[in-house]
């Protein structure tokens, strides 16, 4: 069985990416699951701190285990991931009960910070299980998947305050990570009344080759997040510059509540959410589909 950081090396050298889903319930994970498997394309599934606290980890990890399960063959795979983890603990806990990777966020620390406690966590989560793979946010993109009225205070999206390459590469050499996240004008969350900002995808080719410049081994694989509500364009042209994952999460649930509301408006009296589900399901979905689609290039 293929591990996560080779999908991640065939991924570059097809020139497409992986979908990242953030999941709060197991709706979410079902539509996920149904249209990965329907495209016959692996998946990584995310939960954030407080989708972990809501699920259960071990909850989540037994979730993912049976949906490999049900659809293990071809191309199709479940990857479970810990998002925006910040404390060495949580890192800790996630490692333990077997997820595939964590995310360690120390984005909005300075960058010395950033790379101690970053580096921290890699060390630590080596001793647990060297096949986990650790990915380090560098430069403050938000904080919560929801749908914003204006950009979160202090996050990067001028040209100064984006991760700069020779940063990038100074990070993943010193704290071992396996993937980078960086700040490259993209946003956790979705704007209700105005466009979203621009990808700047002359810095992420900037970094990309920067970290593709480190010693043999210690390349990594570039991830985006805030990926909700940029535009098919500029999410295509990144995967071109060389983005390998990308994180969805807000647009999913956008659609959930769209479903369950419509399935409420034309059914008022039901109360078994079985019955209400199905529209839930169809929404998300049809959200997951297209950026699989648009991912893959299919």
């Amino acid at each position: 069985m293929r591990s996560l950081l080779e999908i991640i090396r065939e991924t570059e050298k097809d020139k497409v990416a992986i979908g990242h889903f953030n999941i709060s319930n197991l709706e979410q994970l079902k539509a996920i699951s149904h249209v990965a498997a329907k495209l016959n394309v692996p998946v990584i599934i995310g939960t954030s701190e407080g989708e972990r606290d809501y699920i259960g980890v071990h909850h989540a990890v037994d979730l993912v285990k049976s949906y490999n399960k049900e659809h293990a063959k071809g191309n199709y795979r479940l990857f479970l991931n810990a998002d925006h983890t910040h404390t060495l603990e949580n890192a800790r806990k996630a490692a333990e009960v077997g997820y595939d990777a964590i995310l360690f966020d120390g984005g909005k620390l300075p960058l010395e910070e950033n790379i101690r406690a970053t580096k921290e966590v890699v060390e630590m989560v080596r001793k647990i299980n060297k096949n986990i793979l650790v990915e380090g946010e560098l430069g403050y993109i938000g904080s919560s998947s929801e749908v914003r009225k204006e950009i979160p205070e202090g996050a990067a999206i001028n040209p100064g305050d984006l991760t700069r390459p020779e940063e990038a590469a100074r990070f993943v050499e010193e704290t071992g990570v396996d993937m980078l996240a960086p700040a490259v004008g993209n946003i956790h969350g979705m704007f209700a009344n105005a466009p979203e900002p621009r990808l700047d995808i002359e810095r992420i080719r900037e970094i990309k080759k920067a970290v593709e410049n480190l010693p043999a081994g210690r390349q990594v694989p570039l991830v985006l997040h805030g990926a909700s509500g940029n535009t098919d364009e500029d999410l295509s042209v990144a995967i071109d510059a060389g983005i390998s994952i990308i994180h969805i999460s807000t647009e999913l649930r956008v659609a959930w509540r769209k479903g369950l509301e419509e399935a409420l408006k034309e059914n008022p009296d039901e109360v078994a959410p079985y019955k209400l589900m199905p529209e839930d399901l169809a929404e998300m979905e049809k959200v997951v589909e297209r950026k699989l689609r648009l991912f893959n290039k299919l």
